[in-house]
């Protein structure tokens, strides 16, 4: 088969599994209220079979982050209602950088020219911050929702950055959110009526989401502005 031919059958498959998530109405399942309602059902089934729980989670991760499919800060706050702090954290973080990872490979090599023609002037913008400031723009970006978690995938795609760097810097820029997310659900998952959402615990999980981007741009301003000074100084 060549090299045409297989890009024509990946993106076909692409097509029909994004299509068929739509069709089905697959989205209605990766909503807080499924969650909840499906959550003894969930815990039952990881207590049985923890290994093969974990494993459909992560693929289901791996299939949306790839696909730039709707859900991912629902399944992020959906591995702290399952799995706990400690666990949750680390499936999320390495299953969203590496569905991250899929999709900038996606927009670089399968669809690079849509990607282009869709996100316009915010692609370009993101493309002459990677040009000045290289890996710690993706950080930033990653810790500041400037820009949605599938756009700064497909848009990094029409970087220059390499895809080892982007995971990387991926990894480590979301995994303060993912945390935050990850410690809602396990929040979450002791809800019972609704003025156990009011539970301390909850609260401080939702006003760190809160608090997380203002403090990662106070840090990037505070960066920036040193940076500038030593500049001046060294000239």
């Amino acid at each position: 088969m060549g090299k045409h031919a297989g890009k024509i059958l990946l993106l076909a498959l692409l097509a029909a599994i994004f299509a068929a998530f739509w069709a089905l109405g697959l989205n209605r399942y990766l909503t807080l209220s499924f969650i909840r309602s499906s959550s003894d059902a969930s815990h039952a089934a990881y207590a049985a079979h923890p290994v093969l729980t974990i494993a459909a989670y992560f693929s289901l991760y791996v299939v949306c982050a790839a696909l730039s499919l709707p859900g991912a800060v629902v399944l992020t706050i959906a591995a702290g209602a399952l799995f706990g702090l400690v666990g949750g954290t680390l499936i999320a973080s390495f299953a969203s950088a590496i569905g991250a990872t899929i999709a900038c490979f996606v927009s670089r090599y399968l669809l690079r020219s849509w990607v282009q023609e869709r996100l316009g002037p915010r692609a370009g913008r993101i493309n002459e911050g990677v040009d000045k400031e290289g890996a710690f723009y993706l950080f930033t970006l990653r810790l500041i929702p400037i820009f949605p978690f599938w756009m700064i995938n497909l848009a990094m795609g029409l970087t220059t950055m390499a895809l080892p760097r982007f995971y990387w810097v991926s990894q480590l820029g979301m995994l303060a959110g993912t945390i935050v997310y990850v410690n809602a659900g396990r929040e979450l998952a002791g809800v019972t009526s609704l003025k156990e959402i009011l539970s301390p615990g909850l609260v401080i999980s939702f006003v760190l989401i809160g608090i997380l981007p203002l403090a990662a741009k106070k840090s990037l301003a505070l960066y920036r502005a040193r940076k500038h000074v030593g500049h001046e100084q060294a000239s």
